[in-house]
This record gives C-alpha cells, sequence and structure tokens, in this order.
C-alpha cells in the first residue's frame, strides 16, 4: 500500500497539486475480511466494494473497527435500501430513479448518504453510467433530493493505450456543471494502471485495488 501512497504523491507533485489534494480508496470487492483488516492496520480506512451480498458479510464481519465504506459498482432497484443503509459513499449512480430510491430509503440516523453520478465518459454500448449530455439534468435533480449530498462524478474508462484524454473530459465535465451552479468538489477516477494519468486531471479519489491485494479473486459471494 505504501506503494501506491508513494505514486499518489508523485504525481500530485508532478501536477503541481497539494500532497492531500487526491486520496487513495482501496477497492476491496472479492478479496477477504482479513485482506481488508490488514490494511486497516496499516493505515487505511476507506474502503470499495461492488458486490452488495458479499460487502454486507464483511461490514458485518469488520464492524469492530472504524471503516468507511464506499459502493461503486451497478446498483439494481431492489439493492438500493441494504446500500442507502450500510455505505457512506455511492460512487455509481446513473439515473434518477436510483437516486430516489436511495434518498427514500437513507435513515434518518445516520449523516447524508455522499453521492457521485456516474459518467459513461467513452460511450460504449455495454457500460454503465449516464452520457456526458445528461448529467446535469441528473445533477439537478439529485440536489433536490433528501439525505443525499452529491459530491461529483466517477467514471471508468474504455481501455485504451492511454486514459488521460477520457479523464479529462471527466474534468471539464465537472467545470461544465459547476459554471451551471452544482457545486461539485469530487472526481473519482483512475484505478491500478492508470491512476498517475487521471491525478495529472484532477482526481481527487483514485480506486486501486489488485496493486495493493494483488489479483484479484472470484467473487466471494454471488
Amino acid at each position: 500500500m505504501q506503494a501506491v501512497k508513494c505514486r499518489i504523491l508523485h504525481a500530485l507533485d508532478e501536477a503541481g497539486r497539494a500532497p492531500d489534494a487526491a486520496w487513495l480508496l482501496v477497492v476491496s470487492k472479492t478479496f477477504s475480511a482479513e485482506a481488508i483488516r490488514a490494511a486497516w492496520q496499516a493505515g487505511q480506512l476507506c474502503f470499495g466494494e461492488s458486490y452488495l451480498q458479499e460487502a454486507l458479510a464483511k461490514i458485518a464481519d469488520l464492524q469492530d473497527l472504524p471503516l468507511e465504506w464506499h459502493f461503486i459498482g451497478p446498483i439494481q432497484s431492489n439493492k438500493t435500501q441494504a446500500v442507502a443503509a450500510h455505505f457512506s459513499w455511492v460512487h455509481s449512480v446513473d439515473r434518477a430513479k436510483i437516486a430516489d430510491r436511495l434518498a427514500a430509503a437513507r435513515p434518518d440516523a445516520l449523516p447524508p448518504l455522499q453521492v457521485c453520478i456516474e459518467v459513461n465518459i467513452s460511450g460504449e454500448a455495454s457500460k454503465g453510467g449516464v452520457m456526458p449530455q445528461d448529467a446535469l439534468a441528473l445533477a439537478r435533480h439529485i440536489q433536490t433530493l433528501p439525505r443525499l449530498q452529491l459530491r461529483g462524478l466517477m467514471t471508468i474508462p474504455a481501455p485504451t493505450c492511454d486514459a488521460r484524454p477520457q479523464f479529462g473530459q471527466l474534468r471539464a465535465l465537472l467545470q461544465q456543471l459547476n459554471a451551471s451552479g452544482c457545486n461539485l468538489d469530487t472526481l473519482s477516477m483512475g484505478m491500478s494502471d492508470d491512476l498517475e494519468s487521471a491525478i495529472l486531471e484532477g482526481a481527487t479519489i483514485v480506486r486501486v485495488g489488485s496493486a495493493i491485494f494483488g489479483a484479484r479473486a472470484s467473487k466471494i459471494q454471488p
């Protein structure tokens, strides 16, 4: 994990940004509760999960630790209640129906759910996420909902040789939304292989799993 944090700091320095301008979200999907506990012992607090049932089991196993859980995978309508109750952040909201259900299900006793809109910046038909031209309407809708706080945008770029242009497009989209009054502060982009390019384009959260835990295993639970 220290090697990844050094990569982040080096990229921030190269970009002329402050050392705390981007932070690490460790992607722990498919990895065990024991691996997460070891990462916590090394100083990591924030973890990202994509598979709900697997995540809920690990959240229960690790409830003795002060961890912050982020949901980063596709969200089905029938999963919104559990996601709203057990996670601090959701990075993958891509339609109004899901935002509505998350807002309705967020327990009053918890702080507002921190939300990012997933944007299909590459326009791939097989990929989730709102199209860039529809992001402003979705952002404005989310900002009317109780119990949600819209923070920014997330994307997973197409697997090309150079993801940096796609990260630049997401940064430009965030700037457009802010010029329209959205007041967003988060760009969730960049993973193990391309976090430097993402940071150079303004990433504030990088989502890294395999560079910390090694090759990804099969899902722990279906």
